[in-house]
């Protein structure tokens, strides 16, 4: 991001100008597995808005709009709520305060499962309202039909295998896939589908390692892993896990900053000041001429 800022009049906040650079597209991530090697790992984190996309986007090569944003940001039990309506406002607002990154939105539950032509839909709508480069949706072989329409149509997908939140309710919790050899082989079987159907890439979520290697190994196109393996072909994590704004994260989150206590701290001293008399100063004040 460049250090140069340009002001907004209206509201007396200075934003960001972007350097020069040309976006990342999907067909440069998916060259970046040649020949089942990924030299150079990618990163991803989800942004839900204008500004954190501003802050994370030099140093990452996705930005997710994840319907984890149902959450993170609505306070739901479970992304199931979480609307294209929704999805569309913070993909368009992640597509603006960015320049570098490839933005991809979820498809949120419902919008996209009963037929390859609601799929298409829904996901033309997103990419027509938003500007994102490609769309995410979850499941493995049952999926893959729908995958296919969709990018013989030009839509590119990023699929989703092991873990799937929006099957929460299937699956009876969040706790780790593939522990069996029978739910190990179908992970992998859901992943080739696919990659073969033209995914660009496949999230891997909440998988063992093996089974995640495995998948690695085995499919063409780049794998992300979130609570899989070091040896995927790149990695996602949701900013504000990472960044530690809650108090309880999953296990495969490593936390590197504690924004929560940061944010805690800034508002009691805040709030020591007004009620002290001390917040406006002088400085924070306008006086007459």
């Amino acid at each position: 991001m460049s250090t140069t800022f340009q002001l907004d009049t209206s509201t007396s906040r200075a934003n960001p100008t972007p350097a020069p650079m040309k976006r990342l597209t999907v067909p440069l991530v998916r060259q970046r597995k040649a020949e089942g090697v990924t030299a150079q790992p990618l990163v991803m984190l989800t942004a839900y808005t204008a500004r954190q996309a501003q802050l994370l986007d030099e140093h990452c090569d996705l930005l997710l709009v994840g319907d984890s944003l149902g959450q993170v940001i609505y306070g739901l039990p479970s992304s199931v709520p979480v609307t294209l309506d929704m999805m569309i406002a913070h993909g368009a607002a992640v597509v603006r305060g960015s320049y570098h990154a490839v933005v991809i939105v979820d498809m949120p539950f419902g919008s996209y499962e009963a037929s390859p032509e609601q799929a298409f839909a829904s996901a033309a709508r997103v990419l027509k309202e938003t500007g994102c480069a490609a769309i995410k949706l979850e499941g493995g072989a049952a999926m893959a039909e729908t995958v296919a329409f969709l990018t013989q149509r030009g839509i590119p997908v990023m699929g989703h295998v092991g873990l799937t939140p929006q099957a929460v309710n299937v699956l009876g919790g969040y706790g780790a896939r593939g522990r069996s050899k029978a739910e190990a082989a179908k992970i992998l079987g859901d992943a080739k589908a696919l990659a073969d159907a033209g995914a660009f890439a496949i999230v891997i979520e909440g998988v063992i390692e093996p089974v995640a290697i495995a998948i690695t190994h085995e499919v063409p196109c780049p794998t992300i892993g979130i609570g899989a393996s070091a040896q995927c072909d790149g990695q996602v994590l949701v900013t504000e896990d990472m960044l530690g704004m809650f108090e309880r994260v999953p296990r495969f989150v490593k936390i590197y900053e504690n924004l929560a206590e940061t944010i805690a701290g800034a508002a009691a001293h805040y709030a020591a000041e007004v009620r002290a008399r001390q917040f406006p100063g002088p400085e924070q004040t306008y006086q007459p001429k």
